[in-house]
């Protein structure tokens, strides 16, 4: 195993310049996953002046606000950040999958990582926990998976 080359991403050093689309809707939830990720990026060195937030009425939206951020050029990364909760966004199913794919579709056709901190839970219940509670925080996941991909494709 030895003669085993491996590249991956770390955290030493970080540096880049991140967007992070936010969503309006269920904003109760969403500003601690924009507050968690923001802790995150600052935590692992990145200045303030190299982090932009963008706000989109919802999830649904979000495929076409990255594309025309990650077309920019003027970023390393896009962190999405929403929530889609089953008892109080219609049509969950096609909201949370169109989002999914769609997000997904701008980093394969841009090269840009769009990281996924969109939590699709059941209930309110569900989304309070995954954004800062019992099940961590979402936003500081997406963060850092960001950061990550940043250094693996410097790597390449």
């Amino acid at each position: 195993m030895s003669n085993i080359k491996v590249i991956e991403g770390d955290f030493v050093g970080s540096t880049g310049k991140y967007a992070l689309l936010v969503s309006r809707w269920n904003s109760f939830v969403v500003e601690s996953l924009k507050d968690g990720a923001l802790d995150t990026l600052r935590r692992k060195g990145i200045k303030e002046e190299d982090i932009t937030i963008y706000y989109a009425p919802g999830a649904f939206e979000f495929p076409l606000a990255a594309q025309k951020i990650a077309e920019s050029k003027k970023f390393d990364a896009v962190i999405a950040l929403g929530a889609v909760i089953r008892g109080g966004t219609p049509h969950f199913e096609y909201v949370a999958g169109e989002c999914t794919k769609g997000l997904a579709q701008v980093s394969m056709n841009t090269g840009i990582p769009v990281t996924f901190g969109v939590l699709t839970v059941d209930s309110i219940e569900q989304a309070i926990e995954r954004s800062g509670t019992k099940a961590g925080n979402k936003g500081c996941e997406a963060a850092e998976t960001a950061l990550e991909m940043v250094s693996l494709l410097g790597k390449i």
